[in-house]
């Protein structure tokens, strides 16, 4: 039986892989799976992690213009809005996945919800793209590759223990042993109601 971060791993790859095909934070996303599957979420959450991963290094350009930093900033801003909708969405995709289990007297919750951790895997995968282009570098030092082979080493013994950890929570929310509640982030500087510079003008 395929557990859901088997599932989901090759769907962040294929997202990271084809945003590196053009290697372009301005490409168009190219979604491959029908919008009313978990995959399309899984694949839209990492396309959006990708491009926002390099919108964080073109922003620390030293030589960057104030105005377009400024602008980078309020698209990052933007993106992180848009990465937190799709976990909620994801989280709702697991609540309603879950909602006839009888849940156990003894039940806990988790600390997270299984979607933000599905949020690190994705963050995850992109970790080890980048380390291991890193440790490819063939105009790089072999004390640089070296270290950045000791650092994927780290990240994909990382990926295996999370990927079990993700997998144990859903299983245990299945069997009733855990429950699971879909918290809104309500994020107030972004609420035009709740920032007071903004509610203020």
């Amino acid at each position: 039986m395929t557990t859901f971060t088997q599932l989901a791993m090759p769907v962040f790859e294929r997202a990271i892989g084809d945003y590196h095909r053009s290697d372009n934070v301005d490409a168009p996303i190219r979604n491959p799976f029908a919008d009313d599957s978990i995959e399309n979420r899984l694949y839209l959450k990492c396309w959006i992690d990708t491009v926002q991963w390099h919108l964080e290094d073109l922003i620390r350009d030293p030589q960057i213009q104030p105005e377009a930093g400024m602008a980078l900033k309020r698209r990052i801003d933007k993106s992180n809005q848009d990465r937190t909708d799709l976990v909620e969405q994801i989280d709702s995709y697991f609540r309603d996945c879950y909602k006839d289990v009888q849940v156990l007297p003894t039940a806990t919750i988790n600390t997270e919800s299984p979607a933000w951790a599905i949020d690190r895997l994705s963050i995850l995968a992109l970790k080890i793209w980048h380390m291991r282009e890193q440790a490819d570098r063939r105009d790089a030092s072999e004390e640089h590759r070296q270290r950045c082979g000791a650092k994927l080493d780290v990240l994909l013994e990382q990926r295996t223990d999370l990927s079990t950890a993700i997998d144990q929570l859903l299983a245990d929310i299945a069997a009733g042993r855990k429950y699971m509640k879909v918290y809104r982030q309500m994020k107030m500087y972004n609420d035009p109601s709740t920032n007071p510079v903004l509610y203020r003008k």
